[in-house]
């Protein structure tokens, strides 16, 4: 459904959205710093927890922070078209860090960028991810654990907070999200994960 929002204008909140996402701040802002190519390092991720690797804290909350509001951004600036536009650009900013044009398609795992859309789609329900979040990184200490429970839950809070159309994008966000995250489940399942602030 369109919600009488015209296809052109959904494609362009969609385009505008994708283009938003692409912007790879871990990428930029690494070698800004001087530290080069971050998909040198660790797991050649351009996300925050690689970024982290490097050992500047500060930059990896940058990175958190740019990659959350690319999604927030592109969100609130759509939905004065109405929330299905709205919705339609978060779409386009998560594809467009999961599979930015710049980099070959081959972008980030999604997490920060799902919570800055959720952020401007229903603050309620990225209260709810957060919660889940935390609750599971201080009991289990598994950072894709916590992202990947808390992205399970997102649909579920949207439904019950009556936003069907919203829960349905995040239903489609959250499989992403873990298709992406694959190779940390397997990680998960074969207990080999690494914990949060485990060193090595």
């Amino acid at each position: 459904m369109t919600g009488g929002v015209a296809w052109p204008l959904l494609l362009a909140c969609l385009a505008g959205g994708y283009l938003a996402g692409s912007i790879p701040f871990g990428l930029i802002l690494t070698r800004f710093a001087g530290l080069g190519d971050v998909r040198a390092i660790g797991s050649g991720n351009i996300g925050a927890t690689n970024v982290l690797r490097t050992g500047r804290k500060g930059l990896a909350a940058a990175t958190l922070l740019g990659d959350a509001l690319k999604g927030t951004v592109a969100v609130l600036v759509a939905s004065r078209f109405g929330e299905i536009a709205g919705l339609t650009a978060g779409l386009g900013a998560f594809l467009g860090h999961l599979f930015p044009v710049w980099l070959g398609f081959k972008g980030g795992k999604g997490v920060a960028t799902f919570i800055g859309v959720l952020i401007a789609v229903s603050l309620p329900a990225a209260l709810v991810f957060a919660a889940i979040w935390i609750g599971l990184a201080v009991l289990m200490r598994y950072s894709s654990l916590s992202a990947l429970s808390a992205s399970a839950a997102t649909p579920v809070a949207l439904w019950a907070l009556g936003r069907p159309e919203a829960a349905i994008l995040f239903l489609v966000l959250g499989l992403l999200l873990w298709w992406k995250h694959a190779p940390n489940i397997s990680r998960l399942l074969a207990g080999t994960e690494g914990r949060i602030g485990q060193k090595g």
